[in-house]
């Protein structure tokens, strides 16, 4: 029988089919390197576009914390401002009152009372004066809770001096409050 020798076909499909793992291999690999790229492109640029959209946040919040920061200086000028039109009313409003207020302390005051010293603190006024008599310092306290414009008259110090020959002098120290009148409608009626 004829001798075949089989070995050398044997040997070229093993290398055959090494060169064919080999290159299943390589091409799995390589398709493996290529997907990874593919994902780690991905990453990176789903990571830039969050990284510029985060800048753009950054920015526009420091824009509107700018704006904020006007906002609230300019709530503060208009606090200011509003304060100040407040004080300017009731200046306004409270300028014929020092009027009323002096012409009631003038025509409350009876014959034989001097006053000597008037001072304001608030809406408390403080006169110190001298009377010819205790009785005249009663009629002025009376005359003073008949006012409009003024109420509540408290005597503090009352003090007799001199004799009677010299004529006795009262002097006196009552404290009263200054009353705001009340705005009539135009029916009549305080509103």
């Amino acid at each position: 029988m004829a001798r075949i020798n089989l070995l050398p076909w044997r040997e070229e499909l093993r290398k055959q089919q090494q060169q064919e793992f080999l290159g299943a291999v390589l091409s799995v690999a390589g398709l493996t390197m290529f997907f990874m790229f593919m994902v780690h492109s991905h990453i990176e640029g789903s990571i830039d576009n969050q990284n510029s959209r985060n800048q753009y946040l950054n920015r526009e919040i420091t824009k509107l914390d700018k704006k904020i920061k006007e906002i609230k200086e300019l709530e503060d000028k208009k606090a200011r401002f509003i304060a100040k039109m407040d004080v300017i009313q009731q200046l306004q409003g409270s300028r014929p009152e020092i009027v009323h207020l002096f012409d009631e302390v003038a025509t409350t005051i009876p014959e034989g009372v001097h006053i000597n010293e008037f001072k304001q603190k608030g809406s408390l006024l403080t006169l110190d004066g001298a009377a010819q008599s205790n009785a005249r310092v009663s009629v002025y306290m009376r005359n003073l809770e008949n006012s409009p414009w003024l109420a509540n008259p408290k005597l503090s110090v009352i003090e007799t001096k001199g004799s009677a020959n010299q004529g006795r002098v009262s002097k006196f120290n009552l404290s009263v409050k200054q009353e705001k009148q009340k705005k009539k409608n135009k029916n009549g009626g305080a509103s």
